[in-house]
């Protein structure tokens, strides 16, 4: 399985492709425990008292978790997951 990072978290972990040990029938949640573990830095970032941060989005086949069943959202081959932090910006005209 692979986690794709967006913007500062992919700096810190220093790759925008990570890939972990979780496999189909895993969690999602088990996954990101992979990503951590492989990558304690991002730790500080994504979790807040020892739940996934409300700023940062997860994505399941480019769909939030929060939609299906959170971190407990069964995996599936093939399936695509993403950490994105706060998106803003734009233009101002």
């Amino acid at each position: 399985m692979e986690w794709n990072l967006f913007a500062d978290l992919a700096e810190i972990a220093g790759d925008r492709a990570i890939a972990v040990d979780a496999e189909p029938g895993d969690t999602v949640g088990d996954a990101l425990d992979d990503l951590l573990d492989s990558h304690p830095a991002l730790r500080e970032r994504v979790i807040e008292d020892g739940e996934l941060a409300d700023h940062i989005n997860l994505l399941r086949n480019g769909r939030s978790v929060t939609h299906d069943d959170g971190l407990a959202t069964t995996l599936e081959a093939g399936d695509e997951l993403a950490l994105f932090p706060p998106v803003s910006g734009g233009r101002a005209d």
